[in-house]
């Protein structure tokens, strides 16, 4: 059985967000322990598990994501990880419809080998923000904080510019028991003309993920939260720490398109199988 490490929302290797993908040859999923145990070998943020699904159904593949501690609703960059994989190898062309979690996922693969993802759109809720965050993140100060909705599962905060939110070093003790999925520290670009319109940093060390390079879910809250405030319904996002990539966001009511490039760097055989 193969699996790939694949560099998502990045177009150079040992850069963006990387998943791992397995594509499996049955019409089913193996059982759930043996995912997990993948994953947690594989001890990427989210490692993709897809299989065929049957032709004149309402999707092409079923997909799911499992970090090394459990499995999540909803992955971004490892769905386009895996629909790069699709499109690299053959497998696939054009549109792919991934059955998930989440409902229906479609992905379309551009001209220039970018990829195109249609997300729900996260709805926003604003919120007091908890104590025990704002010890986590060293005690800056937080603009507002917003909760993401059931799928994403975050808590959405915005600092008051993008060299607090490049400095943050936080508690990841305390982080973990605040309660949300995770959270996604935001703020306005500094340059207001560069090549990219908000940054951000997720932290999701309740699933086993101390901080995510660049979360396709997360720009899903991030993009109608950032088009109120910019006026524009097509933005950039820029996220990371030590790893950082784009994320190219449009915001259709309750849809948000995520449009990102994908490098493997690594492809292999997953001799342990189920």
């Amino acid at each position: 059985m193969r699996i790939r490490i694949v560099d998502a929302f990045t177009e150079r290797p040992f850069a963006g967000n990387p998943a791992g993908v397995v594509l499996l040859d049955s019409d089913s999923f193996p059982e759930d322990a043996w995912l997990q145990r993948v994953a947690a070998e594989v001890n990427l943020s989210e490692t993709a598990f897809a299989h065929p699904l049957p032709p004149g159904g309402d999707a092409d593949w079923a997909l799911r994501w499992l970090t090394p501690a459990t499995e999540v609703n909803m992955c971004g960059h490892a769905t386009l990880a895996t629909a790069h994989v699709l499109h690299i190898t053959g497998t696939a062309t054009g549109t792919v419809r991934f059955r998930t979690r989440s409902g229906v996922l479609i992905t379309t693969a551009e001209g220039s080998g970018s990829i195109t993802m249609d997300f729900p759109t996260a709805p926003l809720a604003p919120v007091d923000v908890p104590e025990a965050v704002t010890r986590a993140l060293g005690g800056v100060e937080i603009r507002s904080a917003h909760t993401t909705g059931p799928n994403v599962g975050d808590l959405l905060v915005e600092l008051p510019d993008e060299k607090t939110v490049r400095g943050l070093a936080p508690d990841f003790r305390l982080l973990a028991g605040q309660g949300s999925r995770g959270v996604i520290a935001t703020a306005r670009a500094e340059d207001a003309d560069g090549d990219y319109d908000f940054v951000s940093r997720g932290f999701f060390p309740g699933v086993g993920i101390d901080e995510d390079p660049v979360t396709g879910s997360a720009h899903t809250a991030l993009a109608p939260f950032w088009s109120a405030r910019l006026g524009r319904d097509t933005l950039v996002g820029h996220q990371g720490g030590a790893r950082t990539g784009r994320v190219r966001t449009v915001l259709r009511g309750d849809r948000t398109l995520l449009t990102g490039s994908a490098v493997t760097v690594i492809d292999g055989e997953l001799l342990a199988t189920a």
